[in-house]
């Protein structure tokens, strides 16, 4: 009987390029529900693509510190997830997921929107 060897699959082995690491992380950006130390984990799965030691310069920080503020046992501050996303050539962005209701004014009163317009 032959034996199946398997290997431990490992993310930031297939992250080869810029877009692979930013459509990654968008992906677990919204399979995160919320969770802020999975999100964390994520940008550990890119810092070591992109070289741990080389990420904790760029952030300012030591690897030792980096290694735990994204291993995914905790939730790091989010200045640090600031410092390592600009560290990693990454850009968060903020965009609409469901519309905002618009307010109901009581009866027999108009709610009149209005928007500032740049001059130049």
């Amino acid at each position: 009987m032959t034996k199946t060897r398997t290997t431990r699959y490992d993310v930031a082995e297939h992250l080869r390029t810029p877009e692979e690491m930013a459509a990654y992380l968008e992906a677990c950006l919204e399979e995160a529900n919320g969770d802020a130390a999975f999100i964390a984990k994520a940008l550990g799965d890119i810092a070591r693509a992109k070289g741990m030691s080389q990420v904790a310069r760029d952030a300012g920080l030591s690897r030792e510190s980096l290694y735990k503020a994204l291993s995914g046992d905790r939730s790091p501050g989010f200045d640090t997830i600031l410092k390592v996303i600009e560290a990693l050539g990454l850009k968060l962005h903020a965009q609409v997921v469901r519309a905002t209701p618009q307010p109901v004014a009581p009866a027999g009163v108009s709610v009149v929107a209005s928007r500032r317009q740049k001059r130049g």
